[in-house]
């Protein structure tokens, strides 16, 4: 068995090279990764503007109070005052409105009062009070959004305002998914008391959209050589970048598609991992095509996606992040034994406290195949290979579900 941190390594190294890319419009780009960095076509504000509603005026006229200031125009945005502020004058100015030469700083109406077209100040200011000045956001020719960065709300807004309505991104992996096993049956199915419906596909489809690639259903391959043969040649039609089984990966005797997958060609990297729940991983590489094997048991199923599975895809979409270590510190809620040869992902709820540290406590169920344990669950803990017995209050670390996708 090799340890969670080889087989990341391994498995990470499938995705090394340039990722091909598309150009999409600003509308569809949420989610995708930049496939090249963004310089800013314009620069923002193009001109000083205000950042307060207000009196547009000289500093120096203020330096000394009482004073007395000609209104001599007004400003807003997208209709700036075509003149200059002189000595003893002010433009009524809005935010967001162009500065008038001439002028260095903001008054804002709070702190002016006005009688007919002359304003009375009642604060001094410094120049530059209140004032943007030109390209304090970013400036044209700046890189704003580096290759790589997956593009979320701010960054499509970023993107927009630097003038762009195409932006280019990486091609998503797509991700063939086959389940494996005479007992599954379809979601919605009737069931017998030898059958199981197949949740874990449904649950891998989502993590792939979530991590940005584009899922592909195979359906179910009952436990024959024929079968799951001709679900590897589907998947190679849809020219998956991909393969995901979902049991069969042990060596029991129905356990056939390792033995598939090596009679269609694939290079074996390894199949067991020491690591709980997911042990019986199966990596490997079909011509182009990655082959990630994660055990049928749905825990362990989503265990082996949220740390091998996900980093993978996010690779594949160009994240230079992809295969960082998202694990946070915490307090154990519960004693717990000395583990064994495998490292340990128990899945745990999460509480916040007076400490500057949260409380992880495991629930005491861990059992692979509880599906409802882990939909109650808001963390993984972590526990080493061979690590002590530990108290409750010890620390530990915790890979929190929600922080897993970048």
């Amino acid at each position: 068995m090799i340890s969670v941190a080889e087989a990341r390594k391994q498995i990470l190294a499938a995705a090394a090279g340039p990722r091909p890319s598309e150009t999409v419009a600003l509308a569809e780009a949420l989610g995708r990764t930049l496939a090249a960095p963004l310089a800013a076509q314009r620069t923002q504000p193009p001109v000083a503007v205000s950042a307060m509603d207000g009196f547009a005026l000289r500093a120096a006229d203020v330096a000394s109070l009482p004073a007395r200031l000609k209104v001599i125009g007004a400003s807003a945005a997208g209709h700036g005052f075509q003149g200059s502020v002189g000595r003893g004058e002010a433009v009524r100015i809005f935010t967001g409105a162009p500065v008038p030469r001439g002028a260095d700083a903001i008054l804002i109406q709070e702190n002016a009062e006005l009688d007919g077209d002359t304003v009375l100040p009642s604060a001094s200011l410094a120049a530059g009070t209140h004032i943007r000045a030109v390209g304090i956001d970013f400036a044209q020719g700046e890189v704003r959004l580096e290759a790589g960065r997956r593009l979320g709300p701010i960054e499509i807004a970023l993107a927009a305002a630097m003038n762009y309505a195409e932006l280019p991104v990486v091609r998503p992996p797509r991700v063939a998914i086959l389940a494996t096993g005479d007992e599954l049956v379809p979601p919605g199915t009737a069931t017998g008391p030898d059958r199981i419906v197949a949740s874990n596909a449904p649950g891998i489809a989502a993590f792939v959209q979530l991590a940005g690639g584009v899922p592909y259903d195979l359906g179910i391959s009952n436990d024959e050589f024929s079968a799951l043969e001709a679900a590897i040649a589907a998947a190679r039609g849809v020219e998956a970048d991909v393969l995901v089984t979902l049991g069969g990966a042990s060596v029991g005797e129905h356990d056939l598609v390792q033995s598939a997958l090596m009679h269609q060609g694939m290079q074996l990297g390894f199949w067991r991992i020491a690591m709980r729940p997911g042990k019986p991983l199966i990596y490997g590489r079909l011509g182009d095509m990655t082959i990630l094997g994660l055990p049928g048991n749905p825990a362990a199923s989503i265990v082996c996606a949220l740390l091998f599975l996900v980093p993978l895809l996010r690779a594949l979409c160009g994240d230079p992040t992809a295969g960082a270590d998202r694990s946070e510190p915490a307090r154990l809620g519960a004693a717990l034994p000395a583990n064994g040869p495998r490292e340990d992902y128990m899945r745990a709820s999460l509480a916040y406290g007076g400490d500057a540290l949260p409380i992880a406590t495991p629930f005491p169920q861990q059992d692979s195949s509880l599906l409802s344990v882990f939909a109650k669950a808001q963390c993984l803990i972590v526990r080493p290979r061979e690590a002590p017995a530990a108290q409750q209050g010890d620390l530990c670390r915790v890979l929190l579900l929600t922080a897993l996708f970048p």
